[in-house]
């Protein structure tokens, strides 16, 4: 990996995986921070894709400004002066010189003038259109309801529709899960994505009369629940999906997929409130025939900032059936050793127990 480089330096450093596959870009700007932005990133090394970061000044030496092979400084801490600032991002995909902008989080993913800023520079947005996202209200936020689902849009129709259930607490998601008697018809307006020009990946969320609530695009924290389900790469499907040209490589449709499900651990430090961590979160690399994944957005060491989401790291976990899925991502979470800061693992581990049907370990 390049050092972190500013705005208006340049760089090519590229990183290759074993297996290539056919995409619209060998070359991308991941638009995001934290766990979900270091999975994505290891899985554009996996796919041979070069990865650019970017960061605010807060997060200078953060876990995915070191895992990417180049970074990018946007501007400072608050977030609408430097993750959220569209033209900030552009400029900085245009300094690096990538082919495309992969937003992560659905703040971003969802964001119309931010896709309609990349077009327009050239470049190729890795999700729906602008258009597109104005017209379903693409509002970039993570979906609350309790119940709703996950798929891979193309023109030829939804592939790998996953149901979830959600576990929230006080608005924040903490475990979601595939319901073991499936999520039943989807609704109207749901089945209509292809037609609308939904492309990539989609979270929806469905209210309790069965119809469409949500729809959010880019990873949500429930996505690791549609790739352990279906033994899929998400970031392959958004990159092949982009431009609608999908890789022959990806299978589009296939048997219905396995019980899943995904934990976030979060601090409970209170809002603004900084931390250190000093011990190593869940960190499990996806392994052939493994049914457990764990990212991380932190090592021993680095600073939790006040300034950004509190979420430390997501687990996710397949398996025959729902309660060993749970206990294999309760396993992951087993004998943490002190993160230096509070978190909610406690708690998590009590969805899972309920999950699982029997007791699982605290992670404490």
């Amino acid at each position: 990996m390049t050092g972190p480089v500013d705005a208006d330096d340049t760089g090519a450093s590229r990183g290759r995986g074993d297996d290539v596959v056919l995409t619209v870009a060998d070359s991308v700007l991941v638009a995001g921070r934290g766990p979900m932005a270091c999975a994505v990133i290891r899985a554009c090394s996996r796919l041979g894709v070069k990865s650019v970061a970017v960061y605010s000044e807060a997060e200078r030496d953060a876990r995915h400004v070191r895992l990417a092979d180049e970074a990018v400084l946007l501007g400072p801490a608050p977030a609408t002066e430097s993750y959220l600032d569209a033209d900030r991002m552009v400029e900085a995909a245009r300094r690096t010189q990538v082919e495309a902008v992969l937003p992560v989080p659905p703040a971003l993913a969802g964001n119309a003038r931010l896709a309609a800023t990349v077009v327009d520079a050239g470049l190729t947005w890795v999700g729906p259109d602008a258009e597109v996202l104005e017209r379903l209200g693409g509002d970039g936020v993570e979906p609350a309801s309790e119940r709703g689902f996950l798929a891979w849009v193309t023109a030829e129709g939804l592939h790998h529709v996953t149901p979830v259930l959600r576990d929230r607490a006080g608005g924040t998601p903490r475990v979601s899960w595939t319901p073991a008697s499936g999520l039943g018809p989807l609704p109207a307006a749901a089945r209509r994505l292809p037609e609308l020009g939904w492309r990539g990946l989609v979270t929806v969320g469905i209210d309790p009369d069965g119809e469409l609530a949500e729809v959010a695009a880019g990873f949500s924290l429930d996505m690791a629940v549609l790739e352990r389900s279906h033994g899929v790469d998400a970031v392959e499907l958004a990159l092949c999906s982009a431009g609608d040209r999908p890789s022959g490589s990806v299978p589009v449709d296939g048997a219905r997929g396995r019980p899943a499900v995904t934990v976030q651990l979060r601090s409970t430090l209170p809002p603004g409130t900084a931390g250190r961590i000093t011990g190593r979160l869940p960190d499990v690399a996806p392994q052939r025939g493994g049914d457990a994944v764990a990212v991380s957005g932190y090592d021993p060491g680095d600073r939790l900032d006040g300034w950004y989401d509190a979420l430390l790291a997501t687990v996710s976990a397949s398996g025959p059936d729902l309660a060993t899925a749970a206990r294999a991502a309760s396993a992951v979470l087993t004998g943490l050793p002190e993160t230096g800061v509070p978190h909610d693992g406690t708690a998590v581990c009590g969805v899972l127990q309920r999950l699982a049907g029997t007791l699982v370990p605290d992670p404490s």
